[in-house]
């Protein structure tokens, strides 16, 4: 054993003016109290654990590392990540005085000139009605099925992008179908673009669709049940819009037709924004 006389004549090295004898265990230097840090064995000084903790491997926090990991065993990450975030935010519209569903929710008000708003158009998938809890549930359920079958068929982004331009699609029906100042929240337009890009995609490789068929009309005619304010045009829009990806992505399948791919959804995306600019450009509708 070292002796601690012998070394800094058994002062602190960071503090001369106090007497210790315990030694860092890397460098062998006299340290006080204030200055110990406990290591596997014995303590460490500032210098030592600063360049023990620059030298040590980044980890990336526990959440991060679990949906990494999700990921490589072929896990939905996307869907319950989205799930997640649904939830998260429904949560939040339930605290008094934050006002989330009227910051995110959508109308075509938002996208008259001098209040134009346009975030509104993907931010009101994320809210739902607090009223009625049955809502948000539903939907994530539906969610849940159908995010399981097509991010495992299309790929994480694919599905992201289908999801988020399906939202869009949504939002636009309601621009042009609905009343401008009627306020709408809601998954349902992404979810039924979910349903129509599988109805696609099931229809085109051969696959059954007579129950999903049916699924979607009494989805549908639900939607035009008086007094139960439900946007139907939203639906409309989200279903249109996921079916004409389903059709882009099974039609562009091959490795050689990626960038074909690409270039279609940006073009969607690109009609859809026009679209969205109903009063800037189509005032006359």
């Amino acid at each position: 054993m070292s002796d601690a006389a012998g070394n800094s004549n058994g002062f602190c090295y960071r503090h001369p003016d106090r007497q210790s004898f315990v030694l860092c265990q890397r460098c062998g230097r006299t340290i006080c109290g204030e200055c110990q840090t406990p290591g596997a064995v014995g303590v460490i000084c500032p210098e030592c654990m600063k360049e023990q903790r620059a030298s040590a491997p980044r980890t990336k926090p526990a959440v991060l590392t679990r949906m990494s990991s999700a990921g490589r065993r072929g896990a939905p990450v996307v869907t319950y990540t989205l799930i997640a975030v649904t939830l998260a935010v429904f949560v939040l519209q339930l605290i008094p005085g934050l006002a989330v569903t009227e910051r995110l929710a959508y109308a075509g008000v938002y996208s008259i000139p001098g209040n134009l708003e346009p975030w509104r158009m993907l931010t009101s998938v994320f809210v739902h009605s607090t009223g009625l809890i049955f809502h948000v549930l539903l939907n994530m359920y539906t969610l849940w099925i159908f995010g399981q079958l097509l991010e495992g068929m299309l790929g994480r982004w694919r599905f992201l992008a289908l999801y988020l331009i399906a939202g869009l699609g949504g939002s636009v029906g309601v621009l042009w179908l609905g009343d401008p100042r009627m306020g709408v929240v809601g998954a349902s337009g992404a979810i039924f673009g979910l349903m129509g890009a599988f109805l696609v995609i099931q229809r085109r490789l051969g696959g059954q669709t007579k129950q999903l068929f049916v699924l979607l009309g009494i989805n549908l005619v639900i939607g035009f049940v008086p007094g139960w304010n439900i946007a139907w045009q939203a639906h409309l829009g989200g279903l249109v819009v996921g079916a004409l990806i389903g059709l882009i992505y099974v039609e562009t399948r091959k490795r050689n037709q990626q960038g074909l791919q690409v270039g279609l959804l940006v073009g969607v995306v690109a009609v859809l924004v026009v679209l969205s600019l109903r009063y800037f450009v189509f005032p006359a509708f």
